[in-house]
């Protein structure tokens, strides 16, 4: 099985557990592999065929301007579960920083491993 990836996506939600995070959207940064086989696409250089990745990072936006979660672990699950049903996706790691969360840090997160290869 193939990897198709997208590195350091931005988006901006609602995410946190204190009462000024929610009233503020805040940036994560994502990082997302998908067990895909790219032979079937690449044989005819069909894109209908492909993971496209232009409109992952589009779902993974759109999920995330509606999103209001506490926790990112909540937001990991559930992204995880939209990527996979709406794609159909066997397998996926998805990693989320949540930048400046912890002063002494460049970034806390969780990552996360779903579906099998």
């Amino acid at each position: 099985m193939d990897n198709v990836f997208i590195e350091g996506l931005e988006v901006d939600t609602v995410i946190g557990v204190y009462d000024w995070e929610r009233e503020i959207r805040q940036c994560l940064r994502l990082d997302l592999v998908c067990a895909w086989d790219n032979r079937r696409p690449a044989a005819g250089d069909d894109l209908n065929l492909a993971l496209d990745y232009a409109a992952l990072a589009e779902r993974i936006q759109a999920f995330a301007a509606q999103a209001r979660y506490q926790l990112v672990e909540t937001f990991a699950e559930q992204l995880a579960a939209v990527l996979m049903a709406d794609f159909q996706i066997p397998w996926l790691r998805l990693k989320i920083t949540k930048p400046g969360a912890v002063p002494a840090a460049a970034g806390v997160g969780v990552e996360i491993e779903r579906g099998c290869r």
